[in-house]
Order: C-alpha cells, then sequence, then structure tokens
C-alpha cells in the first residue's frame, strides 16, 4: 500500500462530495454523451465521440485517482494535536526578521493548501523549514526570492 495521506475532516469531506459527483453526475453525462454520438453513426469518423470516449477516460482515470486518496487517507484529530512545537494542522504566526512583518500561517496537508486563506502545505518551504521548531526559534528559510529569518512568535491549533 502507498504512503497514508493525512487529512483533516473538513478535507476528507470536499473529497468525498468531488467523488460522489464525479461517478454520479459526470459519470452519467459522458455516458449519454457517448450515446448521441453513437447515434449518429460510422464511429470511425465521429469526432464527437472520439471526444466523448476520451473524457470518460480522463474521468475515469480522476475518479481512480481520488477513491485511492480517500483510501489512504487518514483524519487527523485536531484536539490532540501539540503545540510545543510546529506541527502539521499548527497555526503558526511569524515574524520576518528583516522587515518585521508579522504572518500567520495554518500549515495543512497538500490537498488542503489554499495560500489566499493562510493555509500552507506542509510540503512547502516555509512549513518545512518550521517543522519542529519551538516559539522563540528563529529559522533561517530559503524561498525563492533568498533566505528569510523568521522568528517564530506563536503556535495554536
Amino acid at each position: 500500500m502507498a504512503d497514508v495521506i493525512y487529512i483533516t475532516e473538513e478535507g476528507l469531506h470536499k473529497l468525498r462530495e468531488e467523488l460522489d459527483q464525479l461517478r454520479n453526475v459526470e459519470r452519467s453525462a459522458i455516458s449519454k454523451q457517448i450515446a448521441d454520438a453513437r447515434d449518429k453513426g460510422d464511429l470511425s469518423e465521429n469526432a464527437e465521440y472520439a471526444a466523448a470516449k476520451e473524457a470518460q477516460g480522463l474521468l475515469e482515470h480522476k475518479i481512480s485517482r481520488l477513491e485511492d486518496i480517500v483510501a489512504r487517507s487518514r483524519v487527523l484529530d485536531e484536539s490532540k494535536i501539540d503545540t510545543t512545537s510546529v506541527r502539521i494542522l499548527n497555526k503558526v504566526k511569524i515574524r520576518n526578521k528583516s522587515n518585521n512583518s508579522v504572518m500567520e500561517y495554518l500549515i495543512v496537508p497538500e490537498s488542503e493548501a489554499n495560500f489566499k486563506l493562510g493555509k500552507i502545505a506542509i510540503s512547502s518551504p516555509i512549513a518545512q523549514g518550521l517543522m519542529g521548531k519551538k516559539v522563540g526559534d528563529v529559522v533561517e528559510i530559503k524561498v525563492p526570492s533568498g533566505i528569510i529569518p523568521f522568528e517564530i512568535v506563536s503556535i495554536s491549533v
């Protein structure tokens, strides 16, 4: 079995909803497109049929990928998350030592990352640099613009 994917209850719920949509709505729509295209005659020269079959293949691949992710997912119990050092699902407030700006990020699994909402993936350079550190630690993190020193101001859930 492949690696376990850690996810929040909310993230797993969204994946299951998407999977349900693909299985029950999208799959039916593509089947109807294939049937309609098949009714138009010679399949060897039917571009609509070929396009619908290709869309079906892509959809089935996406469904298979999501089923795999859901099967390997393990929900993280937020009540048991330690805040003595930075871990996944911690909300971390950091201060950029170069310009004194303060940022707050929630460290989440890759599938739930959304930078606009302040959710960064655990695999991101910033999250990787913060993992295991404690409040008051100063870490130098390599980002695309160079190496930036950050001080950990607080860790919460």
